[in-house]
């Protein structure tokens, strides 16, 4: 049986229930997962790129488990298959899910029941890593702590050399329309990325970090957390933490073994913030 390391008096039930709140005008449609209990502390979870809440569900839950309101949901034009928030894939970039992310902080920190004054956990896959990231740094007197599952932060080196995954263009005349596998991209998913330096960017955060990066991780190269550990790690003389846990033989997007010990590295992370 899971341990509720937060609310220790809780049963095991969770309860789960859809959410929606909205930005310019798109509705955010995701799901709420909610132990007993009432002052809850509140965990978000972003999904991938070419994914949706489905792929990242089961954190939601976990979380809720160990005592957290958790929620996941997902982007406006996140996916071309499966997505139930608006918006259109060609509309869609890092920096609108940045504001996907806000919108869901702000509907959550309003809800019944969920204790503000603890924060937010931002917790991040691939892609939505990233986002994770970035918004932590936009939202510092919210967020408490950040967990980063293999954070796409090589997005803007593929975007400057016009190979982004499925998809092959011309990074000095980009498109248009981009064809990626069996989802279209438009131009702004690559521009609003062109000039950025992720590990610059993401260092203003000032809370506690966990990264989590497979060792046969082939679509984000570890390097990439390496990186990044080493980049927050120069915030260390401020007091801040950061830990990069590496899961030996863990792909992109864990399978079962791999997603069980980065569980548990998660746990660790949490507990120890308590």
């Amino acid at each position: 049986m899971m341990t509720n390391f937060l609310n220790a008096g809780c049963g095991p039930d969770i309860s789960e229930s859809g959410f929606s709140c909205s930005r310019e005008g798109l509705t955010i449609r995701g799901t709420e997962y909610r132990p007993a209990g009432s002052n809850l502390p509140v965990a978000i979870v972003s999904h991938g790129f070419m994914a949706n809440q489905d792929t990242v569900r089961h954190y939601a839950r976990h979380l809720a488990e160990i005592g957290y309101a958790a929620y996941c949901f997902d982007f406006n034009g996140g996916s071309a298959e499966g997505c139930k928030s608006d918006g259109k894939t060609t509309d869609m970039s890092v920096l609108t899910e940045v504001l996907d992310l806000e919108a869901v902080i702000d509907h959550t920190l309003q809800l019944p029941d969920v204790d503000r004054s603890k924060g937010v956990v931002l917790m991040g896959c691939s892609q939505g890593g990233f986002v994770s990231a970035l918004t932590a740094v936009r939202r510092k007197e919210q967020v408490s702590q950040l967990v980063l599952f293999y954070p796409a932060l090589c997005i803007p080196d593929n975007a400057r050399a016009g190979k982004m995954i499925y998809a092959e263009f011309d990074p000095h005349n980009v498109p248009e329309r981009i064809s990626c596998g069996s989802m279209e991209l438009g131009r702004q998913y690559v521009t609003d990325v062109l000039d950025m330096d992720p590990f610059a960017e993401i260092i203003p955060y000032p809370g506690p970090v966990l990264i989590v990066h497979g060792t046969n991780d082939n679509i984000v190269h570890p390097n990439y957390s390496q990186r990044a550990f080493e980049a927050y790690s120069k915030r260390l003389a401020q007091g801040a933490s950061v830990r990069l846990e590496m899961i030996e033989g863990g792909t992109h997007g864990f399978s079962e073994k791999p997603d069980a010990l980065a569980i548990k590295k998660l746990d660790s992370f949490l507990q120890d913030q308590v």
